[in-house]
């Protein structure tokens, strides 16, 4: 048996939410918030247990469809969750595709082969040691490389980001918001970042041996001395951070494809974005409960200007603690779940083709 029901917002709004009149008011359209009980609802981002622990809630609802746009060819089934509606509202959507970017967050090329190198004995990147980075690696060959690939062509933008600013060996590189480089560029700034790469020693100091502690607060001490986290100089050494860092090869960068980089800051990438009439991001990458979330292209940002799609599936949390990141992302995409919608990569389909 199937039920509905109707959410309404009451109380006082002062308190709760500010209207704003403007003239985009005329052209809104009425969404009858109506809620369909799904009776047997199926585990969500179940389809790469390696990586992923699935979603499992009890109450899961139908709402109408969102996004409807005209000449829609890009299906994008999404979800979120509720804690007024006390459970999983799921949401179909029908989007433009040359109105949809696809941005990937830090590909870091770490441990890849390009030169990049996780200092030893003690330093730190991306996940932190050279095991779980290759697992994350694995991750993007699998299901992200795939996933952009098969949107290429279709969507109107294919982006990465990663941290930095324009640097002259990167914009021989990668095509960025003000210059597509000549594939000559792009040879000589392959060459460029081999050379500047190997030419950095990737030696850190090891751990301390000798702390000193205090009689009255020797945890803290402790923890001052040898936090759970440092990649600074001390064990990274010093300008590490500094290097070009490249777009990971465990992923296929287009002339066409452009790089996003985060010192520039939001606003440019959101010219950018509009400027190409771009109204939709599926959004990927790593790490689902940092970068993600809040760098440049993270969706903190995009989420105030576009209707944001976070591929659930195709993002890792980082996991200390632990071998596997299955839990830690399911965390943090249920955590994200409160106010942005999720999809995962079996739900984006091409216009006729049900999730």
């Amino acid at each position: 048996m199937r039920y509905g029901f109707i959410l309404a917002v009451t109380g006082c709004l002062c308190c709760f939410v500010h209207p704003v009149f403007s003239q985009e008011t005329a052209a809104k359209r009425p969404y009858t918030n109506r809620l369909t009980r799904i009776e047997q609802p199926q585990k969500l981002l179940a389809d790469y247990p390696e990586f992923f622990e699935p979603i499992i809630e009890q109450s899961h609802y139908e709402a109408p469809p969102l996004v409807v746009d005209t000449d829609a060819d890009l299906d994008v089934r999404a979800w979120r969750f509720s804690y007024n509606a006390r459970g999983i509202i799921e949401i179909p959507n029908h989007l433009k595709a040359s109105e949809t970017a696809v941005i990937m967050v830090h590909p870091w090329g770490i441990d890849d082969g390009q030169g990049w190198n996780t200092p030893e004995p003690a330093g730190v990147a991306d996940f932190c040691t050279t095991e779980k980075n290759h697992l994350a690696a694995r991750h993007t060959r699998e299901i992200v490389k795939p996933f952009i690939n098969s949107l290429r062509g279709k969507v109107g933008n294919v982006l990465y980001s990663l941290p930095g600013d324009l640097d002259p060996i990167r914009r021989k590189l990668y095509r960025s918001f003000t210059h597509k480089p000549t594939d000559q560029e792009r040879r000589e700034g392959a060459r460029e970042l081999t050379v500047k790469l190997a030419a950095f020693k990737y030696l850190g100091e090891p751990l301390p041996t000798e702390l000193s502690l205090s009689k009255d607060k020797p945890v803290i001490d402790y923890f001052a001395q040898f936090p759970g986290l440092d990649a600074g100089p001390k064990f990274n050494n010093d300008g590490f951070w500094k290097l070009p860092i490249p777009v990971t090869t465990d992923v296929d960068v287009d002339p066409n494809d452009v790089v996003i980089y985060d010192a520039e800051g939001y606003e440019p990438l959101k010219k950018f974005l509009k400027s190409a009439g771009i109204r939709h991001v599926l959004l990927t990458g790593y790490a689902t409960d940092m970068c993600f979330c809040r760098t440049t292209a993270g969706y903190e940002n995009l989420s105030k200007d576009f209707n944001v799609f976070l591929v659930g599936d195709a993002s890792l949390a980082t996991f200390p603690s632990n071998q596997s990141p299955r839990f830690a992302v399911n965390a943090a995409i249920s955590f994200a779940a409160l106010n942005h919608l999720i999809t995962q990569v079996s739900w984006v389909k091409t216009k006729g083709v049900n999730p």
